[in-house]
């Protein structure tokens, strides 16, 4: 049975939204579920489009300058700016490349994806345009300057660093920010303008809590995000990070708590959230941020040498926590600093 072209583009969406969404993240997914029904769709296509374009900057069997060629022509088939035809092809020559079926399939389902996107609110449209236009040109600055994995190359400064989480996450805070001032109607007690720059350093400091995770696997592949001028002033080289972790860890507790200072942020925005899904969707990220910087912490040096992570059965403990509270200010106010300790 052939079904109109409507039909199957819901039915696409449809299946983007559920299966395909929640084999690439789990506890996105869980995430999403909270959300207004309005936010749902341009929140859930920008993520999916995100991952897309990290799967493409993340598959090592192809050389960094097809990676960021097929970088720059998806980033331009997300902008309508290419050939929608060629940007399949090219994504697609990717797909056998990926040991994760979840990655196959994320691939695979290009085409939809940029369908949805023309099908989209106009203004949601260009949110999630301007948007992946900034992650994009994160990914391929990393590229830049981690193109040799036989070297560890550091970040040259602070600057540097902050502009990775910017790019990466710091602009989703934005995104996410004028979604929900256009769509809910009196969304937080602060205004758009305050707000803003709190859901900036909100997602900066949830990307600089991924780089601190991740800062032993990192430097094993050759990235180190930690400022050279930091290293220098420590006469620490970026290649004996792993085999002097000790004389490392001032200044990786340094952007621990720099991190902790984003989170409180993200607390900030959180509180002036007037709906309770909203709020309790918007504050899970924060929560689940300050337990793992706490995990860290306990970990000390021991951190670079094996993964941290919150465990599933936590991040379940936290979404009954809140749905048993309705979110409440005092109750969220609670639990972060208990999972701060």
């Amino acid at each position: 049975m052939k079904f109109p072209a409507e039909v199957r583009l819901a039915l696409s969406i449809r299946k983007l939204q559920t299966a395909i969404l929640r084999s690439v993240s789990r506890s996105f997914y869980l995430s999403i579920r909270l959300l207004p029904a309005q936010l749902r769709e341009p929140v859930a296509l920008a993520y999916l489009l995100a991952r897309t374009t990290d799967t493409v900057a993340d598959t090592e069997r192809v050389s960094r300058t097809v990676r960021t060629e097929t970088l720059k022509m998806l980033s331009n088939g997300i902008q309508s700016t290419a050939s929608r035809g060629v940007v399949i092809d090219l994504t697609a020559s990717f797909v056998p490349l990926q040991e994760n079926a979840a990655e196959r399939r994320l691939l695979r389902s290009v085409p939809d994806c940029l369908e949805w996107l023309e099908h989209v609110e106009a203004a949601d449209r260009n949110d999630i345009r301007v948007v992946l236009e900034k992650i994009t040109r994160g990914q391929m600055l990393d590229l830049e300057r981690f193109g040799k994995p036989t070297e560890i190359r550091a970040l040259q400064s602070a600057a540097d660093l902050d502009e990775y989480t910017y790019l990466i996450a710091g602009c989703v805070g934005e995104f996410w920010t004028r979604l929900c001032f256009r769509h809910i109607r009196d969304f937080a007690s602060l205004s758009e303008t305050k707000m803003l720059p709190l859901g900036k350093r909100y997602g900066m400091g949830l990307q600089l809590i991924n780089v601190l995770r991740d800062a032993g696997s990192d430097l094993r592949a050759g990235r180190c995000y930690f400022p050279e001028e930091e290293l220098s002033a420590a006469d620490l080289p970026a290649a004996q990070i792993l085999s002097e972790s000790e004389r490392f860890q001032p200044i990786y507790e340094r952007w621990i708590e720099k991190a902790q200072g984003e989170l409180e942020c993200g607390m900030q925005y959180s509180r002036a959230i007037r709906n309770r899904r909203l709020r309790a969707a918007t504050v899970l990220p924060a929560l689940i941020g300050a337990r793992t910087l706490a995990l860290l912490r306990d970990a000390g040096t021991m951190a670079l040498q094996r993964q941290i992570k919150v465990r599933r059965d936590e991040v379940r403990r936290m979404i009954l926590s809140l749905v048993i509270t309705f979110a409440s200010r005092k109750p969220i106010d609670a639990m972060f600093e208990r999972f701060s300790k």
